[in-house]
């Protein structure tokens, strides 16, 4: 099958032809540049399309690819909101994804993001550079004995989970569905507000849905325990960001760390290190000392992209071979 991959990185092409080498039959041609309204015609050919998290997917994008004779879309993510699944039913284009490629990287990150904003170690290690040993400015705080808010015990949400408690953490959980594993090791599940007033710190692992959009906002920060810590590698917009600001400005949120930003879509995964930042939400972020951001790596593992390029391909050879993907997003066309 042909198959138009696009945002396709060094690490993507390296990761994806190596999984097509060991069962060759599809012809997958790379294109650097992101799916968008005017680089649909790069699929020209293909009968299936390979996307990222930051591509667009919706109507217009999904009618030109059908109108090209794209049948299948194969994201290589396991989230799927930035997809419109009524347009691509409409267009009847098949979607398949990544349920669950590596959830330790994404947990083993939420944790080094804890790690560092707590005991300073990014900018200790940017003082020792230039000579300077001095303390003062980098005093933490030991994790055994604190309270941990994880949001969402998935399976990313339940590994932090045992992590945590490894540390000697008490965890506290909100989920619709409690995890039997959480709940068996002593995690107790918690409505939102009274884990954000319990928590030391406070973790986001829940998918975006209608309602986790902005889940934390000015009325959510005003809940949190005083010079709480909050961190979000699930989705950009599950956080207000505005609310954010402000929470930090207050002194309610004492140390931010991000590996995503709900208008991530222009900015992560592109060096712009020579350019302007036009995003003044952004911008205003980089100037608190108490905020950490990386751009988007929690999922970028060895492990990971191994299992995200198999399990891409092994989509898209069942769909070629019995018409239907072996892991279908969920929704309108499942």
């Amino acid at each position: 099958m042909h198959v138009a991959v696009f945002s396709a990185k060094p690490y993507d092409i390296a990761y994806l032809t190596a999984a097509n080498a060991a069962d060759p039959g599809h012809d997958l041609r790379f294109h650097a540049a992101r799916l968008a309204p005017g680089t649909t015609a790069l699929a020209r050919g293909a009968e299936a399309v390979c996307a990222f998290v930051n591509d667009r997917l919706d109507r217009p994008v999904l009618e030109a690819l059908a109108a090209l004779g794209v049948r299948l879309v194969a994201l290589r993510s396991a989230g799927f909101n930035h997809v419109d699944l009524a347009a691509a039913k409409a267009a009847g284009i098949a979607l398949c994804r990544v349920p669950a490629y590596s959830p330790h990287a994404v947990a083993e990150h939420s944790l080094a993001l804890i790690l560092t904003l707590n005991r300073k170690t990014h900018r200790a290690w940017a003082r020792v550079r230039e000579g300077n040993f001095e303390l003062d400015g980098l005093m933490g705080f030991d994790l055994y004995g604190k309270t941990v808010g994880v949001i969402g015990t998935g399976r990313i949400g339940s590994i932090l989970a045992r992590i945590l408690l490894g540390f000697g953490c008490r965890v506290v959980a909100h989920d619709p569905n409690p995890d039997p594993d959480c709940l068996a090791r002593g995690v107790a599940y918690l409505e939102l507000d009274p884990l954000l007033a319990a928590s030391d710190i406070v973790t986001l692992q829940c998918p975006l849905t209608a309602q986790t959009h902005h889940l934390i906002d000015d009325r959510a920060v005003a809940r949190m325990k005083t010079g709480a810590m909050l961190i979000n590698t699930s989705r950009g917009a599950v956080i207000d960001t505005r609310a954010i600001i402000r929470g930090l400005k207050s002194g309610r949120i004492g140390s931010l760390g991000l590996d995503v930003y709900e208008e991530e879509g222009e900015l992560f995964f592109e060096d712009l290190s020579n350019r302007i930042i036009p995003d003044d939400v952004f911008a205003r972020l980089l100037t608190f000392p108490n905020v950490l951001i990386t751009g988007h790596q929690g999922f970028f593992t060895t492990e990971a992209l191994t299992a995200i390029a198999e399990t891409t391909l092994a989509n898209i050879t069942a769909y070629e071979r019995d018409g239907a993907p072996l892991h279908p997003v969920p929704g309108p066309l499942a």
